[in-house]
């Protein structure tokens, strides 16, 4: 159907109470790469049997994290097949450390449609918290093809104007081949990540890297490289979708230090620096 903002924007979808434990969140991090040597004690925190430190982006799986099924692009205003959707961009706001393991609730709303002309971007935001009161808010966009034209509006898009200078990192993010099959554990089943035939139907040779997935590799990476493996420190971290990456490529990060902010990029290193993540902004306290 065709999508009307005047239904969508603005619209509740609802509450959800969920809960998770240190394994979910050690299999989180196992799943953007953490602990890859088991010689750094660095990485083995992330996957501690009783108090393993959290990334705030594992608050961008949290609530769904237990889920089984495909997900679907099915809200009041909005009906979109699965295969001409991809994730395009994502932000959290962690309001204070994310506990190893708790129950929250998490309420959800449609904030923004975005008509494109040749595509569709949807803006959610979710706000969630536990018995002690806000633990962080996400923001995420889906961006689907061909479903533009609608006569909405086109939207901002806000860019991050980087530094004239060179980086003050240089990072080397290697994927494995299997990791969007590890990733999928983490409550994202959507056949594009490990249906072959799915993919191509939607125009890729192969499964695709999740892009949350890539978003919580590239956040593990800065902060071990950049912050001394502190998670508490990220309290912001947004980024913008910008091309695909196949499981078992290596991204190449650099990073920008400009005091409370760390401004990042993320580039495919096997196929001549294609664009995967941009935008990248981590705000951090020290």
């Amino acid at each position: 159907m065709p999508i009307d903002p005047s239904v969508a924007v603005g619209a509740d979808l609802g509450e959800v109470s969920f809960e998770w434990s240190a394994s979910d969140v050690a299999l989180y991090h196992l799943a953007v790469g953490a602990a890859a040597d088991p010689m750094d004690t660095t990485g083995l925190a992330y996957v501690d049997d009783i108090a393993p430190k959290v990334l705030p982006t594992f608050a961008a799986v949290a609530a769904s994290f237990h889920m089984t099924e495909p997900p679907t692009v099915n809200f009041p205003g909005i009906d979109i097949d699965l295969a001409k959707v991809v994730h395009g961009s994502e932000k959290i706001t962690a309001h204070r450390p994310l506990p190893a393991a708790g129950k929250a609730t998490s309420r959800t709303r449609i904030i923004e449609v975005q008509d494109k002309g040749s595509a569709a971007v949807v803006i959610l935001e979710a706000a969630t918290s536990d018995e002690a009161g806000p633990l962080w808010t996400t923001q995420w966009s889906i961006f689907a093809k061909g479903e533009g034209g609608f006569g909405g509006e086109r939207g901002a898009s806000a860019k991050v104007t980087y530094p004239d200078r060179e980086p003050d990192h240089r990072l080397s993010v290697p994927t494995l081949p299997q990791q969007a099959l590890l990733y999928r554990l983490c409550g994202d089943r959507n056949p594009l990540h490990s249906d072959p035939e799915f993919a191509a139907n939607a125009g890729f040779p192969r499964p695709i890297l999740h892009g949350r997935c890539t978003y919580g590799s590239v956040c593990r990476a800065v902060t071990d490289a950049v912050l001394g493996g502190d998670v508490t420190t990220v309290r912001d971290y947004s980024a913008s979708f910008a091309g695909v990456v196949f499981p078992g490529e290596t991204l190449d990060v650099n990073v920008w230090d400009e005091g409370g902010q760390l401004l990042v990029t993320a580039t495919v290193a096997d196929r001549d620096g294609a664009p995967a993540l941009a935008n990248v902004v981590l705000t951090v306290a020290r």
